[in-house]
């Protein structure tokens, strides 16, 4: 296994912004073309080293390997399902050494890329793998976008989608994932539409707010799984500190202003979120806002004990939201076979042992890269 990782101290090429890269190039007194050279290779064709970028002088690259890493993410592991055009997951290895987990998910005419925001989770979501693995730290807007690049350079060829719902909570990370969404937007690099972007929160409503200031096209998500605050608080306890009318406020506000509708993520577990009911519940609060509610039964997390509620009982929770005019739909998981949850390959990756060494699940299939 290689993971070609350097020094965590040099700061990460892929966080910065065309124009911060043409002043580094002034600074190094280079003229401005060459900005737009080390560009093109940074994001039409993802160069992995200084070495292949064949139209950059040596004694330029060698200065800029002085001062900025290029090895912002490196694919460590994947896993992957049986036969062609199946979901991937990548264990991205990170320059300190620490890891997370991205998704490549291919449907008809789309390639959907699920990345993480921080290494773990502050929230504990009840079914969340990411959250029982405790939170280390956030990400660095260059290791958010190296692992789209890292992804793009396996794929050849950038994503056509981008979903934050990997490990973490972006709004926790606003700064960082914000500013990775414009170099991604960047019409000149990676150039992902932003309306091809989603960001997935757990309610953090000043961080909502304050993307509805950000005059981004970007799509809106939020993981609700409950329609009242006894249960959201139960399944979410940042509901504690958010409850839900003062999310759904924010939620209808944030629509009212941008005008984007809203999907609510709604993870359908067995006798405990997926009664009628609860369904009558769900379309009575969402009525008032542009939204769609995305259902999708629960993949197994190991403990947590919850499971997918039977096909019938999914139907009939569907049925009774279309009957209401909530724009609802049903997104059958797929993954299954690799770590479905966020944080899983991860957690199957670092096992500690009684005196604090880390161990390796050797069932993964190791990549070199």
């Amino acid at each position: 296994m290689s993971t070609s990782l350097l020094p965590p101290s040099l700061p990460l090429i892929h966080g910065l912004t065309r124009d911060q890269l043409v002043e580094i190039c002034r600074e190094l007194d280079q003229p401005t073309y060459r900005a737009r050279q080390i560009w093109d290779w940074l994001y039409h064709r993802f160069a992995a080293d200084w070495s292949e970028m064949k139209n950059i002088p040596l004694g330029l690259r060698q200065a800029l390997a002085q001062r900025l890493a290029l090895a912002s993410a490196t694919i460590t592991h994947t896993q992957s399902e049986a036969g062609e055009g199946t979901t991937t997951k990548f264990l991205i290895a990170l320059p300190d050494g620490d890891w997370v987990e991205e998704v490549l998910i291919p449907a008809r005419g789309r390639t959907t890329l699920c990345i993480s925001s921080q290494v773990g989770c502050k929230f504990n979501c009840a079914f969340c793998a990411s959250g029982q693995a405790g939170f280390r730290r956030n990400l660095e807007t260059g290791e958010i976008v190296g692992q789209v690049i890292v992804a793009a350079r396996s794929l050849g060829a950038t994503p056509s989608n981008l979903v934050f719902m990997g490990m973490g909570e972006p709004l926790d990370n606003y700064d960082a994932v914000l500013a990775a969404v414009r170099i991604i937007n960047d019409a000149e690099g990676l150039s992902l539409g932003a309306r091809r972007i989603t960001i997935s929160t757990c309610g953090i409503i000043p961080g909502i707010q304050r993307l509805a200031q950000e005059g981004l096209q970007v799509e809106l998500s939020i993981s609700l799984h409950a329609p009242d605050d006894a249960l959201r608080s139960r399944l979410l306890p940042v509901n504690r500190k958010y409850p839900l009318g003062d999310l759904l406020e924010a939620c209808r506000a944030y629509a009212e202003q941008t005008g984007r509708l809203i999907t609510f993520e709604y993870t359908l577990i067995q006798g405990v979120n997926d009664s009628p009911e609860q369904a009558h519940e769900l379309a009575c609060i969402l009525r008032p806002i542009h939204a769609r509610v995305n259902l999708i039964p629960l993949s197994t997390v190991a403990e947590f004990e919850g499971r997918a509620p039977t096909a019938p009982v999914v139907q009939a929770f569907l049925n009774v939201l279309e009957r209401a005019r909530i724009n609802a739909t049903l997104r059958i998981s797929k993954g299954g076979g690799v770590d479905a949850a966020c944080g899983q390959l991860r957690r199957r990756m670092i096992q500690t042992t009684d005196d604090g060494r880390q161990i390796t699940d050797r069932r993964i299939q190791t990549t070199d890269n």
